[in-house]
């Protein structure tokens, strides 16, 4: 049995990952793979989790949590999302860096279910959008006070992948950038979901939609329909063509007022997290999905 867990990260997702998957639901169970929502996991993993304090799982527990959460018989791949895997938003910061305990926690996720192949996913984000979208989720509460002294600039994800890759000890480590969600959406969802490129992939324009006023997803599925060979590539030419035009100015472009933070500093932050990347993407055993 192949375990896979999508695990945000916090600011990334906003469970569209799951929908889209609910959305091809009658394929997937046909095809032996199901997606759990967190409404059915979330209580039998708190519970769980907090029994075995990071030790592996017994098969008896193995097969009572599968029982608890499965509504198909002994399928083959079975799919969890949630970027509250990672814990409470404001945990990805810390004086020691990004999502330092993010390794531990997802190890603790693979040791729920020791007997089966387990993968994870997990998309980037600038810290630039990634602090201030963390910082909002404590309503009340001051920036000082949130921060304790972090450094914004400290806030690096090379590090952050290659302490999540050492505890994870060789398993599946899938990674990609929020920012390049839009393009890659389809490759995305097949890859965790191992839906061939045959299939039709339905709501696969839904993150489109999110950002895009409706005269572009007009574009694009009226140039999908007139491509006889679609391919990555062309797909991916023609949702570049329709942002171009019609993406919504205040999804794309995010405004970042933190006190003390001015434009350079964002820069700053911005040209890290391109070097970052570059470094993630040549790790030896990461799989990193680009436009």
């Amino acid at each position: 049995m192949q375990i896979a867990f999508h695990c945000g990260v916090h600011g990334t997702d906003h469970d569209r990952m799951i929908k889209t998957l609910s959305q091809n639901r009658d394929w997937l169970l046909r095809n032996g793979i199901e997606p759990v929502t967190p409404n059915r996991h979330r209580e039998v993993f708190r519970d769980v989790l907090f029994s075995l304090r990071g030790q592996a799982a017994t098969p008896e527990m193995e097969q009572v949590m599968l029982d608890a959460l499965l509504e198909s018989d002994e399928p083959e791949r079975i799919i969890f999302s949630t970027a509250h895997f990672l814990g409470k938003a404001i945990r990805a910061l810390s004086p020691q860096g990004l999502y330092v305990s993010a390794g531990e926690k997802m190890m603790a996720l693979a040791n729920l279910f020791p007997s089966a192949e387990v993968e994870f996913f997990i998309a980037i984000k600038n810290p630039a959008t990634l602090i201030p979208f963390v910082l909002s989720r404590e309503p009340g509460s001051t920036y000082a006070d949130l921060m304790n002294g972090i450094d914004p600039e400290a806030m690096r994800w090379a590090p952050a992948i290659q302490r999540i890759q050492a505890e994870l000890g060789g398993r599946r480590l899938v990674v990609w950038c929020h920012e390049d969600t839009s393009l890659i959406w389809p490759e995305v969802v097949r890859c965790i979901s191992t839906m061939p490129a045959d299939v039709p992939l339905r709501a696969g324009l839904q993150i489109l939609g999110d950002i895009m006023h409706a005269d572009g997803i007009r574009m694009v599925k009226e140039a999908l329909a007139q491509e006889t060979d679609l391919t990555v590539e062309s797909r991916r030419r023609i949702f570049s063509a329709a942002l171009e035009k019609h993406a919504l100015p205040d999804q794309i472009h995010v405004e970042v007022s933190l006190p003390g933070w001015t434009q350079e500093m964002v820069d700053r932050i911005t040209a890290a997290y391109d070097q970052d990347i570059a470094e993630i993407a040549a790790l030896p055993g990461i799989e990193f999905i680009t436009p």
